[in-house]
């Protein structure tokens, strides 16, 4: 890792954070790629690729909890760190920030969403096939 003027740079496969880890701010990348993962016994489940522009550790920022999930760049990337302190100041002076973000979050939510109605229907169809 080293440290650029306006950022970090992350090599390939560098971990940025991992779940359960601390912290009270959240990443803005301005180049390159993360992928989002979850370990569960010994597996990574993949969760999302973020690219250029998308930001990451949302939850720590707004909520204070621990990290829920991994994230490691693929191939070289370079993240911005933001504080509370300084995401306040930036809304403060930009308010269409705060509208981009939650423009965001609603997007992951639409997709989460999906991804339930996808799951739910599979395993109606599976529990269908176990009771005949």
């Amino acid at each position: 890792m080293k440290t650029g003027d306006l950022g970090k740079e992350y090599q390939d496969r560098t971990v940025i954070f991992r779940q359960g880890e601390a912290g009270d701010w959240m990443y803005v990348i301005q180049e390159g790629k993360v992928e989002v993962y979850l370990e569960r016994d010994g597996n990574e489940i993949p969760l999302r690729l973020c690219r250029e522009g998308d930001f990451l550790g949302e939850m720590a920022l707004f909520r204070g909890e621990l990290r829920p999930y991994n994230a490691r760049a693929m191939g070289k990337a370079r993240l911005l760190t933001v504080d509370k302190k300084n995401f306040l100041r930036r809304i403060h002076e930009d308010p269409t920030m705060a509208f981009r973000l939650v423009e965001e979050l609603s997007r992951r939510i639409q997709e989460l969403n999906e991804d339930i109605a996808i799951l739910s229907r599979a395993l109606r169809d599976c529990m269908g096939e176990q009771l005949r």
